[in-house]
């Protein structure tokens, strides 16, 4: 059953790590990587990448990408979402903090955030306007 316009976009907003999928061209299938995002319901989500890194070429290039987040318990549930670049932009140390947050535990989010700062270079925050959804709730299976 599909979810409503609430459910999906609640279940989005729910720290999983995305599978991004983005064109790649030259007959190549599309770039597939898994990734941390940030969402809140009715805004548009974004992701931190490296600045020099294939996915930001991609996604620059092609001006759009998709992600799609599910899980399989309670329910077996998925959610996927396309949509266009609206932005992209230099990162903070803030916004670095604040996706981190999502996933690493407290107590581990300060030797995180400078292991990252450290180990990852120039970054940028890509946002996308969520436009096309394609949702499930397959109830427990």
């Amino acid at each position: 059953m599909a979810l409503t316009r609430e459910e999906r976009e609640e279940f989005l907003a729910e720290p999983h790590v995305a599978a991004l999928a983005v064109e790649a061209g030259g007959g190549r299938a599309p770039l597939t990587v898994p990734i941390w995002y940030q969402y809140a319901p009715g805004d548009d989500l974004w992701i931190l990448t490296g600045l020099d890194s294939r996915k930001h070429r991609l996604i620059s290039a092609a001006g759009r990408f998709s992600l799609l987040v599910d899980r399989v318990e309670p329910t077996l549930r998925y959610v996927s979402v396309e949509g266009p670049v609206v932005d992209t932009t230099p990162f903070t140390v803030e916004q670095l903090r604040e996706i981190a947050a999502r996933y690493v535990p407290a107590e581990k989010l300060d030797s995180y955030v400078d292991w990252a700062l450290k180990n990852h270079g120039e970054q940028v925050i890509i946002r996308m306007r969520p436009e096309r959804w394609v949702t499930a709730d397959l109830g427990s299976l």
